[in-house]
């Protein structure tokens, strides 16, 4: 992830997730497994939220960054992985940039389609396929850990989500502090004339 402050706000653009690599084992719905999210299980994603994906501050509803609605978030999915850039007003995180508080990414899926290889002597790989996903998340108090799985009651119906961070370093491009202009010098020249005249 890098984290650039300027004029307008903080800029910050990475991966959030890379696909179809093996992650570190991780514990699941489906038990402690390794994970791989499928190429173009992303792009699906993003479609399927008809384009609309809010960008919060440590997966809090109530608090938005930015979005692809507004034009302050952009996110795809490309050769790698999916892939976001936003511009950030909020002032607490650009306290948090100035400070180097921000610690990476995250994102939220729902209603996850997955299959399980077993293997004799490993643990299961995970092949998440697809999921809904409507946010991501800009991690700044809570600790970019992998996974975690919670449960939303929504309009009488339980919605398992699963929360996934990628494990990476954050860059930090700050702008140098403005050099200080030197004090004026006191010129005492005409004080010492005067001075020295006295003393004649």
């Amino acid at each position: 992830m890098k984290v650039e402050l300027r004029s307008d706000g903080v800029h910050i653009s990475g991966y959030v997730n890379v696909t179809g690599r093996q992650s570190r084992p991780v514990l699941t719905p489906r038990g402690r497994v390794i994970e791989v999210v499928e190429q173009r299980a992303f792009a699906r994603a993003i479609e399927r939220a008809g384009g609309k994906v809010n960008m919060l501050l440590d997966h809090n509803p109530n608090r938005l960054l930015a979005s692809t609605i507004d034009g302050t978030l952009t996110v795809s999915e490309d050769e790698i992985g999916l892939r976001a850039e936003a511009v950030v007003a909020d002032a607490e995180v650009i306290e948090g940039a100035k400070s180097k508080k921000l610690r990476g990414w995250s994102f939220g899926m729902k209603n996850v389609v997955d299959s399980v290889e077993e293997r004799a002597d490993a643990l299961p790989i995970r092949h998440v396929k697809d999921f809904n996903m409507y946010e991501i998340s800009l991690l700044m108090y809570r600790n970019p850990v992998y996974s975690a799985t919670s449960v939303e009651i929504r309009a009488d119906k339980e919605e398992e989500v699963e929360e996934r961070a990628l494990n990476s370093q954050v860059e930090f491009v700050l702008p140098e502090p403005e050099p200080q202009p030197e004090p004026p010098k006191y010129d005492n020249s005409a004080f010492k004339a005067r001075l020295d005249a006295l003393k004649q």
